[in-house]
């Protein structure tokens, strides 16, 4: 027969200690593995990653909205229904767009003022300035960016004619950088190649290749607003078709408050600086080649930048050449980087 074991109560005080202890280490090793595997280990977990002040997000159709803190500021759209890609609205510090889409006084025969758009009305004696039958097609996306002062977006772009045949292709960079007090700064770069087999020829004209068409009000006869250059000009009689290193549109928004766009043109473009083409209705447009024709050579791309800066109120003129001091420093983009 076995001998009989005898239990005390201290014995099983000790039991149930014992048991006690072992459930509660397990108990812990189980929340130590479970705060392991999922990520929420006291000291172990990663630091939430800062959100981008300044984005650029896609959306349907090939459009991406530019953000400030969750705001739009300007929208690009890439013209699958019409015959360039483009941006609208322009949003000035007041909340408003400084842009519209089309004349305000012949909205038919200038449907192709796009509010911000490049285009150019003599590409091997095609008309890709006016809305007929050649296209600025965008063919693709290639790289969105966002940060804590400017987001971009890289496109690639094919200017077709009316039979879809391509007389040259094209990178752009369209980048958002924000300055204070809802100012901010609007810089479209831009690779032009010729064909492998054949050279581009631009045109002598004045459309082309950077245009801003004003909202209403902003415009000289409709709301009392004033165009003034770089080099002293002011309105259509001071600047018209003038050589200058950036124009300066301003004029009324809200009956209250005035705003504007300055278009500036880069001292690397070639004949730089540029006449700019400007009227009192309301558009101005950098005219790269009203001085002389320009020819891109198989392998040779034509680089071009040109900077806005939308801003608050009529700056004096020495707000304005700092700007375009500031852009004319700026490295124009690197289209072959991965």
């Amino acid at each position: 027969m076995g001998r009989a074991v005898l239990h005390t109560p201290e014995s099983l005080d000790v039991g149930r200690w014992m048991l006690d202890l072992g459930c509660s280490l397990l108990g812990v090793g189980c929340f130590l593995a479970l705060c392991l595997f999922s990520g929420f280990a006291p000291g172990l977990h990663a630091e939430p990653k800062p959100v981008p002040r300044v984005q650029a997000l896609p959306e349907p159709h090939d459009e991406v909205s530019f953000q400030r803190d969750g705001v739009e500021i300007a929208r690009y759209r890439a013209g699958h229904d019409g015959f360039r890609p483009f941006i609208y609205p322009i949003i000035g510090p007041s909340g408003r767009s400084l842009t519209r889409m089309g004349h305000p006084h012949d909205p038919v025969t200038h449907s192709h003022h796009n509010s911000v758009w490049m285009s150019h009305q003599f590409v091997n004696g095609v008309n890709f300035w006016e809305d007929r039958a050649a296209h600025i097609v965008h063919v693709r996306t290639e790289r969105l960016e966002d940060g804590p002062e400017e987001a971009s977006i890289e496109t690639f772009n094919a200017w077709q004619d009316k039979d879809a045949k391509t007389q040259m292709t094209e990178h752009r960079r369209m980048t958002v950088h924000i300055l204070k007090d809802g100012e901010w700064l609007l810089y479209v770069d831009s690779q032009l190649e010729a064909p492998p087999n054949a050279p581009v020829t631009l045109g002598q004209t004045a459309f082309g290749m950077m245009a801003v068409r004003m909202a209403k009000t902003i415009g000289v006869n409709d709301g009392g607003g004033t165009i003034r250059n770089s080099e002293g000009g002011v309105d259509e009689a001071g600047c018209f078709r003038k050589p200058a290193r950036w124009v300066d549109y301003s004029g009324p928004i809200t009956s209250e408050v005035s705003a504007g766009i300055t278009l500036m043109d880069h001292p690397e473009n070639p004949h730089h600086p540029t006449p700019f083409h400007v009227r009192n209705d309301g558009w101005m447009g950098a005219s790269l080649t009203f001085p002389g024709e320009l020819v891109i050579e198989p392998g040779k791309p034509l680089r071009l930048r040109y900077g806005m800066y939308i801003h608050a109120g009529v700056p004096p003129l020495e707000k304005l050449q700092q700007q375009w001091d500031d852009f004319s420093h700026r490295p124009f983009a690197d289209f072959g980087r991965k």
